[in-house]
């Protein structure tokens, strides 16, 4: 965070961004005539994601001085996957050379005559052959000095190389390879869960507390789970998140079904339309925050074709620890604009569960939104059922004053509703359950019934599900409501836990309590405004 320490040179949250900015760094240099040397380290999961390959072909091409280090430890959180990672795994183990000299013999004892032109020949066939199984011949294609692989835990080797590759001049790459949690065997065994822990004991790396209640993750997995076992045409598909969304009991199930492209998240949505146009039904679990990062593809090759492609889109609004760059707060906001998609998000874990098969089953770009964590504990249903699409939801009447509310915020919405029930304030709350298509009637319907309204979601006010509620009070010409839109405000969402940036944000059941009677005062001493 540039904010925090003049050594962070670029705020980071999104694997993939190094080498682009890097290249930034140099050309900034240039035009500036400045002489000092920029450095990038990488991990290789990176190499997964298309805009580092972006970046390495314009540093390549402009032969400037730069220095990239790839960590190359088979890891990003999950595993690494796909060819690149293959690549880079491979090793030169003599086997091949071996062959071909023992061919170059054979073949010289037949014709001796011209044995020294074949022995030229081979030789070449050799480096040729050679060439194909090194770990840089792919960089230095792109215009990288290669240097490496190098073990990065033996110092006094690793130190020398560094001191050696900065005296270089032009783009370089060094390859170092690591072990991921190398000296703490928890995290050599288990360097997935390591990557994020939760606190856990030193001695036996164990995690101190177990959630209490399954993850909206998992209710939506094994609601989809589910249905792909009645339905052969759903297939799932990760961008190198299988853990991370819970998708590991669908790939144990469907292994054939099962897609992970690696940090790939555009390729991965238009790779998922493919599938669509031929008959298949693709479901791609993925962070919110991650989905940013295809936001052309959604719209253009999923939505203008009208494809039945299903996001669920995990970590909706707070995510806590992960920081500022891994909030889900902009879903509802640049989704609802999109010709074509449905846009849902559940109450409680039952209700996801319903709405993972309404996504499959709508038939068109369908989205439901979850945050993360545990459900609120619930009964779960056992069969499921297709919700009708844009159709909320009265959980309660009212005549006073109306929550309408979205997602999670519903079950705090109703705790409010009932400590303004004991002051003698009458809430109604609505469950909205759609951003898109709104449930205009039933909004409609209670927005005539009460003096004001307010609309409460965990995401960014603007544009989002509380604009949309505005849209249908003006469509319908309802203007005798005071109205607020409860939501997070306009600037970047700090790190900290749920419940403190619940509580700080107003979207706790006090916080909601506190804006209604506030709302309900202003309309009461005749002080409206809209």
């Amino acid at each position: 965070n540039r904010e925090e320490s003049v050594y962070d040179t670029f705020n980071a949250g999104h694997a993939g961004t190094g080498v682009s900015a890097a290249v930034g760094f140099v050309e900034a240099r240039e035009q500036q005539k400045q002489s000092h040397k920029v450095v990038c380290v990488v991990g290789d999961g990176a190499l997964t994601s298309g805009l580092t390959l972006e970046g390495l072909q314009q540093a390549g091409d402009s032969q400037k001085d730069l220095l990239v280090i790839l960590n190359d430890n088979q890891m990003s959180i999950s595993k690494n996957v796909g060819a690149i990672s293959a690549y880079l795994n491979r090793t030169i183990t003599g086997e091949l050379g071996v062959r071909l000299q023992e061919k170059v013999n054979r073949l010289m004892e037949t014709i001796p005559r011209i044995g020294g032109q074949v022995k030229k020949v081979a030789g070449r066939a050799q480096s040729l052959a050679k060439g194909l199984v090194s770990p840089g011949m792919l960089f230095e294609e792109l215009g990288f000095r290669y240097v490496g692989p190098l073990d990065g835990h033996e110092f006094e080797y690793l130190l020398p190389t560094l001191e050696n590759v900065l005296k270089l001049e032009g783009p370089t790459l060094l390859h170092v390879v690591t072990k991921k949690g190398l000296g703490y065997t928890p995290a050599m065994n288990d360097p997935v869960w390591f990557h994020a822990s939760s606190p856990f004991d030193l001695d036996t790396g164990k995690p101190k507390s177990q959630a209490a209640r399954p993850s909206y993750s998992s209710i939506a997995v094994n609601a989809l789970v589910q249905l792909a076992k009645e339905d052969p045409r759903i297939v799932a598909i990760t961008a190198a998140m299988c853990e991370g969304t819970g998708l590991t009991a669908f790939e144990q199930l469907f292994p054939d079904r099962f897609y992970d492209v690696g940090i790939a998240e555009q390729h991965a949505v238009t790779f998922a339309a493919g599938m669509a146009t031929r008959g298949m039904r693709p479901v791609i679990p993925i962070y919110s925050t991650f989905l940013q990062r295809a936001y052309d593809q959604v719209i253009h090759d999923v939505a203008t074709q009208n494809l039945p492609v299903t996001f669920c889109i995990d970590r909706g609004g707070l995510v806590a620890q992960d920081g500022t760059t891994h909030h889900g707060v902009f879903d509802f906001a640049y989704l609802r604009h999109m010709p074509n998609m449905v846009i849902m998000a559940p109450k409680d874990e039952n209700e996801l569960q319903h709405m993972v098969k309404s996504c499959i089953s709508s038939d068109q770009p369908a989205a439901v939104r979850y945050p993360r964590g545990s459900g609120l504990g619930v009964k779960m249903d056992q069969v499921l059922e297709f919700l009708p699409l844009g159709k909320g939801e009265l959980l309660r009447g009212g005549t006073d004053v109306a929550l309408v509310a979205i997602g999670v915020s519903v079950h705090q919405a109703m705790e409010a509703a009932e400590r303004l029930e004991q002051e003698g304030i009458s809430a109604a709350v609505v469950n909205a359950r759609f951003v898109k298509p709104i449930d205009a009637d039933l909004i409609g319907t209670v927005a005539r019934q009460v003096k004001c309204l307010l609309t409460i979601e965990e995401g960014a006010a603007m544009g989002g599900f509380g604009s949309a509620v505005l849209e249908v009070l003006s469509e319908e010409g309802i203007a005798n409501v005071t109205t607020k839109c409860l939501g997070l405000p306009d600037w970047f969402i700090e790190q900290g836990p749920q419940d403190l940036l619940r509580d700080k944000y107003g979207l706790t059941a006090d916080g909601i309590y506190q804006q209604a009677k506030q709302l309900f005062a202003r309309v009461s001493v005749g002080s409206v405004s809209i």
